[in-house]
């Protein structure tokens, strides 16, 4: 079957799709965004986590056939969401399907993406979501597998709770899990992007 969405603003389509294929796989290995993570492929670790017309879900849960007309964000698309949300408010163009920048990258484009001097695996020259910048600067990545859907559930909980407590945070972080961290530096760079948040407004 052929499915037509929206991935991080833009508009795609995935054709041969077959009924079991998961909206990661489709992700992943036919449009080439490899953010999100696979790993228990049971919907246990969230580390394959994406916005599905604005709500986090565990992508190797969906089957692919699910998001057909449906807004996907990604960790790729992270940045521009978290901007166009600011600019626009809650849920931001990319969330009413508006897309995200308006033009978005096409697939093409970004299959001969190289790296320019300004790039760099800290975020050096590019800007960050403040979620993204929190976790650089609370130091609460180590290996980075999980990263990407702490990330973007962090940004769904920032979204709808601009101060959240330490409860909130681990009640929301509760279906992501960190072989690494010991999540105290997760927690720590939460707690920071809901400050520099609320300093911002």
């Amino acid at each position: 079957m052929r499915v037509n969405f929206t991935v991080n603003g833009r508009q795609q389509e995935a054709d041969d799709v077959w009924e079991g294929e998961s909206l990661l796989y489709v992700l992943r290995e036919r449009l080439g965004l490899p953010g999100s993570k696979n790993a228990c492929e049971q919907g246990e670790c969230g580390s394959c986590t994406v916005r599905l017309d604005g709500v986090p879900v565990c992508s190797c849960l969906v089957a692919a056939g699910q998001v057909e007309g449906r807004d996907v964000v990604t960790v790729e698309g992270l940045a521009e969401f978290s901007k166009q949300r600011d600019e626009h408010g809650h849920g931001g163009a990319c969330g009413t399907g508006g897309g995200c920048g308006g033009e978005g990258v096409s697939l093409d484009a970004a299959k001969r993406w190289q790296a320019r001097p300004g790039d760099s695996q800290t975020g050096e020259g590019v800007e960050l979501s403040t979620i993204q910048q929190a976790f650089i600067d609370a130091g609460a990545v180590q290996c980075g597998f999980c990263t990407p859907g702490l990330l973007i559930q962090a940004d769904a909980l920032l979204e709808e709770n601009s101060s959240p407590s330490d409860q909130d945070i681990r009640e929301a972080l509760s279906g992501n899990l960190c072989r690494c961290t010991g999540y105290e530096k997760i927690l720590d760079a939460v707690r920071l992007a809901a400050a520099r948040q609320s300093e911002a407004v």
